[in-house]
């Protein structure tokens, strides 16, 4: 990419009936975001004139008919669709998930043309996207199948980062889900973007244990005996600087966290209920391990709120300045392994 050639940010905006465009829009309302890269909405030139007006927002944008037309200084519209969508502020409807599926292939399909750069995913609903061409329980499982890699739900703030070994699946199927094979390959994901995508290049990796005082040697649960622990000392003997398992429910009280790069939770709410905690509206959901880059808030659609033009943009803005970061990294890893001499002769000449 052109160094001197904004980023091109592409923003899926989520259920029409939350607080998704709401939360872009205000993101862009400061003009100065525009220094930093050229945002482009999928959606069309009538939903976000009406989203705007209903919530009392003040901003122009530019319609274009694809995201390569996008122009720089400016917020841009891809008219994805021609219709005016019925808009129920608050309401989970079939209408809603509709066009949110509609938004994110549109958006996808520009990232992998290379049309876009990086993907900001404002929220969905979870139950109202189901289709029969589209049973996906979140963004994250249906960006893993259309971009390749390994992917990992990384949840990231200057100062924390929280990963999860398992992500949407009922908490009756987790200890069963979790293999050697699934711990060796998101410990190989995590890794590697924090080495490409955050600049660590010895990274610190803990995980969390599966039961309760992980197991407490076996007592409650076998898994952390059987698996967690012989393949976090594999780990460890190969070089890498993997440690656990943890008893979660002190972990974060004590600030263990403080001491590791990153952590590896076992299970959603194992993960999320610190890391949101702790970073609410700072936060930042990151698919980690895909060939593109996407960030999304840490909230959802927050339909008791959507209409009312009270939504928080902080965590959006939050997401849009990750995916840059994040971005940039990846670029400057991807020069640095081409060309190893190069950060030398850089350091040379400081």
């Amino acid at each position: 990419m052109d160094g001197s050639k904004k980023i091109r940010l592409g923003i899926s905006v989520g259920d029409l009936n939350g607080i998704g465009c709401e939360v872009a829009l205000k993101t862009f309302q400061d003009n100065r975001m525009l220094d930093f890269c050229t945002p482009v909405l999928f959606a069309s030139n009538k939903t976000i004139s009406n989203q705007k007006q209903t919530l009392g927002i003040e901003v122009s944008f530019n319609g274009v008919h694809n995201a390569a037309k996008a122009l720089d200084g400016k917020i841009n519209v891809v008219n994805v669709w021609k219709e005016t969508p019925e808009t129920a502020f608050g309401q989970a409807t079939e209408e809603g998930g509709k066009y949110a599926i509609k938004s994110l292939r549109a958006a996808v399909e520009a990232l992998k043309k290379n049309e876009i750069d990086v993907l900001v995913t404002a929220p969905i609903n979870k139950n109202n996207i189901q289709a029969d061409d589209f049973k996906f329980p979140g963004h994250t499982d249906y960006l893993a199948k259309e971009l390749d890699g390994e992917s990992l739900m990384f949840m990231v703030t200057d100062e924390l980062r929280v990963g999860l070994l398992t992500d949407h699946i009922a908490v009756k199927d987790v200890a069963q889900a979790i293999t050697t094979k699934l711990i060796q390959e998101k410990v190989a994901t995590m890794a590697k973007s924090l080495q490409m995508d955050f600049g660590i290049r010895r990274p610190k990796i803990a995980l969390l244990g599966i039961n309760p005082h992980s197991g407490d040697n076996g007592t409650i649960g076998e898994e952390d005996e059987k698996i967690m622990k012989p393949i976090i000392e594999k780990l460890f003997n190969e070089g890498h600087l993997v440690y656990g398992p943890y008893s979660a429910d002190s972990f974060f009280g004590s600030n263990g966290h403080e001491k590791f790069d990153a952590i590896l939770a076992a299970y959603h709410d194992q993960g999320l209920i610190p890391f949101k905690t702790l970073s609410f509206g700072k936060g930042v959901n990151f698919t980690a391990g895909l060939s593109k880059v996407r960030t999304s808030p840490d909230h959802g659609t927050a339909y008791e709120i959507a209409g009312k033009g009270i939504a928080d943009e902080s965590s959006f803005k939050e997401a849009v300045f990750a995916a840059i970061r994040i971005f940039r990294n990846r670029n400057e890893y991807a020069e640095l392994t081409k060309n190893p001499l190069k950060k030398q002769r850089v350091k040379r000449s400081a």
